[in-house]
């Protein structure tokens, strides 16, 4: 009888493309963990960036309703042209914050509210204007300024 000799069996540790395909996973995984840590950390970084924007847009804004005069019923500003000659025209200008309504008394023109809006007048003699502006729940608040009429 004739025996078929096997060759001898190899051990799987002595081939070298275990070693080499093992090494390449190791680095893969360390290459993918790197990028997902990165863009783990510049996903956090932007959303802090974007917090501070907000809080910085938050901030600007409510110094801008504090200019203007915040939530409350405010005459921000009333002045006039101080002094006339008879038969001249002068100005009254003015500025509220948070009003529905504004008048004049006297009456010269129309009136509205607004940061800025200056009204022509033509007193026949020295006039005290006073201006009144009223908010939505009925508050008031009111602001005078005279004209001198030589």
């Amino acid at each position: 009888m004739i025996q078929e000799s096997q060759p001898p069996q190899k051990s799987i540790f002595r081939n070298p493309l275990v070693y080499t395909s093992l090494l390449i996973l190791i680095v893969a995984a360390y290459v993918g963990w790197i990028l997902l840590s990165r863009h783990q950390a510049n996903r956090a970084y932007e959303h802090r960036a974007e917090q501070a924007q907000a809080q910085r847009q938050r901030e600007n804004d409510q110094a801008a309703i504090e200019q203007l005069g915040g939530t409350d019923l405010a005459i921000q500003m009333l002045y006039a042209t101080p002094r006339i000659r008879r038969g001249e025209t002068a100005q009254v200008c003015y500025g509220v914050a948070n009003a529905k309504t504004v008048t004049l008394q006297p009456p010269s023109g129309e009136m509205w509210p607004s940061h800025n809006r200056c009204v022509d007048v033509k007193p026949l003699k020295t006039t005290t204007y006073t201006l009144v502006a009223t908010a939505t729940d009925g508050k008031s608040v009111s602001q005078q300024v005279t004209v001198e009429v030589r």
